[in-house]
């Protein structure tokens, strides 16, 4: 079995942003043990900035994204030297690996870093991942790696993700506040999920349920299972790849999986721009697999170049797709940002030179969102 293993900020840090060696000590012996009986396991960990305010002394999370960076960096090396000790001693070799957006919105630097996980994992040793926040053009996030865990599941072609947090699971309610909350076992329809996703508890940590069900849904369109579950929970690693009991929250995968350039287009590259299109092309990608026709779309809300990502919407504002372009938007002749008009022959009407032949988004390069 292919195993990636996602640890939250506040299982992997303590209160003063000290390395929680209870709580990663027993993961770390089972991923060990799984590793020695034959099992491919990857290891997601948050905790690096944390880690690194907990070494500086520092009680409060700074605002500046210098300090941020600063703290990520140091934070780094002793996130790195303390899951080393930790693996040592279980005669397991550990490879830190440090990942940003542009490493899964890049096609090659996506199959380079797919490249060398899998090398990684073919010489028995355990690749540990986490955001390289140190370097990052984003906002910094305490420990948000749930998404990145998703992503690591498509390049590692996972079977299953594991995402221990501090919570037992996905409950109904918010059980730090209502004592009539229930655990939900199983979860077949993302979409009507009726629980609490509301912010991270921990001052450390920021993913929350909302990101994990995202991660989740990520992970279901690659055809992999997800197990939201508590990290304190004994033998919890163990217990969830043995199966044979209900232990947290349990995200079956879609029946179908989505090729691997397809869960690239959808999750892993950033889009540039948006297109409307009007009620017919979407039913034509959406009920029926084709591609998006230049003649279906009806507004941009910016510029974009030949083989560039955008999302695709419906006059109501709903993105329900995504894709690769064929066609630079200077071709289509249709003014940036303006509201979405009805049909093409209000354009003629509008005397409005438009190319209104041809594929704007080939369905290889298309997929469909809303499921």
């Amino acid at each position: 079995m292919r195993i990636v293993v996602k640890v939250g900020s506040s299982s992997v840090t303590k209160s003063d942003g000290s390395f929680d060696e209870s709580t990663l000590g027993p993961i770390s012996e089972s991923i060990a043990r799984l590793m020695k009986a034959g099992h491919s396991v990857v290891l997601v960990s948050s905790g690096a900035i944390s880690c690194g305010l907990g070494r500086l002394g520092v009680s409060e999370r700074p605002t500046g994204r210098v300090q941020l960076r600063a703290a990520a960096s140091l934070g780094q090396v002793v996130l790195s030297s303390a899951y080393e000790a930790l693996f040592r001693v279980r005669q397991i070799q550990t490879a830190q690996l440090l990942m940003i957006p542009s490493d899964f919105a890049d096609r090659r630097q996506y199959l380079h870093a797919r490249e060398t996980l899998s090398e990684l994992v073919g010489m028995g040793v355990l690749p540990i991942i986490n955001e390289n926040d140190a370097l990052s053009n984003d906002q910094l996030r305490y420990g948000d790696n749930d998404l990145l865990a998703a992503l690591v599941c498509n390049l590692f072609a996972a079977d299953l993700l594991l995402l221990l947090t501090d919570q037992e699971g996905i409950f109904s309610a918010d059980p730090r506040l209502n004592a009539e909350a229930t655990l939900i076992q199983e979860i077949s329809d993302l979409g009507s999920v009726d629980a609490d996703v509301g912010e991270s508890g921990s001052m450390w940590g920021s993913g929350g349920m909302a990101s994990k069900l995202k991660a989740a849904r990520m992970a279901a369109h690659s055809g992999v299972q997800t197990v939201i579950a508590g990290a304190r929970v004994r033998d919890v690693v163990d217990r969830v790849v043995q199966g044979g009991e209900r232990l947290g929250t349990l995200i079956r995968p879609y029946g179908e999986r989505l090729p691997a350039r397809k869960l690239w287009i959808a999750f892993a590259a950033s889009p540039v721009a948006s297109v409307a299109v009007d009620h017919g092309a979407r039913m034509a990608v959406e009920r029926q697999g084709r591609s998006l026709l230049v003649a279906g779309v009806l507004a941009l809300d910016g510029p974009f170049s030949s083989g560039e990502i955008v999302t695709v919407r419906d006059v109501g504002g709903e993105i329900f797709a995504k894709g690769i372009v064929r066609r630079d938007s200077s071709e289509l002749a249709i003014p940036v940002g303006e509201p979405p008009i009805s049909d093409g022959l209000e354009m003629v009407e509008a005397g409005r030179s438009v190319r209104r032949d041809g594929e704007l988004i080939h369905r290889d390069d298309l997929v469909v969102l809303t499921r």
